[in-house]
């Protein structure tokens, strides 16, 4: 089943000299309505296809730029990603969208064993049945601006391995120009690992790198939430696709920090620390720097500490408030070059510790 219903939101009629303009709205809609549901089997058909052996087309230069993982509810995590297509590919300035999340490793086999008082037909409406899949949704996005064009969308699932079937497709006309080519379609299958943040062992989301965040005036509908999926709460991240930055840029990070240990308070005691290190050749670390071999160190932010004298006195980890790090770093006295970020997690009263790995550059 898809996750929403993507039939739009019908006009209601008006009193007096308005009505009929709000019944030809609402028939206009209607038509647009069945026009996607047939647009969407198409979709389903598409991916079917390719997951079956076909080659997967790319006529619309479809990419894959990014997925981040965050604790959603139930049990479920929170994916947000971004592909990118060329929009100038696209005639007529939208693109039909369809994603499907399937879990990887042997399909579950089915026998149906037949009894003398089974019917034929009952055995053939059984396999006929729809299968089952970990997600699917689907989106009409109006295309514009230069390539390449982001589109980010999301899933919820339970932690495992996953593969993620992306379908972007130029929408069938109701009627087409005899000998016109077909509708340009591009298809991508992306491998996605997805961890357990339910397990009670300390955890962070992924390292999200921001091109910018910017907070909310007010909560987004549930229609602008499935659209803008970087939308946490108050704010709204806006990702970096890659990790080239120049000097007159920040790095900016963002992450929470899930199942540290807490105190009777139910307040953690978590210290973060940023390092810095630049990859240099023929480098060795030396002793109580985080650098590795082939790197040297360039420099450390002071230690953010998460603990009952920083965080808000209303902080309450079982009341389902979030820990969150990160930092806004201007890169302007960063050399060129390569440099490996480590962001170090400490939770003092379990304690236990990991880190968090990011390469990026540095560039006039």
């Amino acid at each position: 089943m898809l996750r929403r219903p993507f039939a739009l939101v019908l006009v209601a009629a008006l009193a007096g000299g308005a009505s009929l303009r709000a019944q030809a709205q609402k028939d206009n809609n209607k038509k647009q309505d069945e026009a996607q549901k047939k647009e969407t089997l198409n979709l389903v058909k598409v991916v079917d296809d390719v997951a079956a052996g076909q080659p997967a087309p790319d006529d619309l230069s479809i990419a894959w730029a990014r997925e981040d993982i965050l604790k959603a509810q139930g049990n479920k995590e929170y994916v947000p990603f971004t592909v990118t297509i060329d929009p100038a590919k696209v005639a007529g300035g939208t693109v039909a969208f369809y994603w499907r999340v399937v879990t990887k490793g042997p399909a579950a086999v089915q026998t149906e064993v037949a009894t003398s008082g089974q019917k034929k037909d009952d055995r053939k409406d059984k396999e006929k049945k729809k299968p089952e899949y970990a997600y699917e949704d689907v989106s009409f996005i109006q295309t514009s601006g230069p390539a390449p064009m982001r589109i980010s969308r999301s899933f919820t699932v339970p932690a495992g391995d996953y593969d993620v079937f992306i379908v972007a497709k130029e929408p069938t006309p109701e009627k087409a120009p005899k000998n016109a080519p077909p509708p340009k379609t591009s298809v991508l299958r992306q491998s996605v690992n997805v961890p357990d943040y339910w397990n009670g062992e300390l955890n962070t989301s992924s390292l999200i790198i921001a091109q910018r965040i910017d907070p909310l005036p007010a909560p987004l509908t549930p229609q602008q939430q499935a659209d803008r999926p970087y939308a946490l709460g108050a704010m709204e991240i806006v990702p970096a696709i890659d990790t080239k930055f120049t000097k007159t840029s920040e790095l900016s990070t963002f992450m929470l920090i899930y199942n540290p240990k807490t105190d009777s308070a139910n307040k953690p005691d978590v210290v973060v620390e940023y390092s810095f290190c630049q990859v240099a050749a023929g480098n060795e670390p030396k002793s109580g720097e985080p650098c590795k071999a082939g790197e040297k160190f360039f420099n450390k932010t002071n230690p953010q500490n998460l603990n009952g004298q920083t965080l808000p006195p209303g902080f309450d980890l079982a009341a389902g408030h979030q820990l969150q790090t990160g930092q806004a770093v201007p890169l302007t006295s960063f050399p060129e070059g390569q440099y490996r970020l480590e962001v170090k997690i400490t939770d003092k009263i379990g304690n236990k510790s990991l880190t968090r790995d990011l390469n990026f550059s540095v560039n006039p």
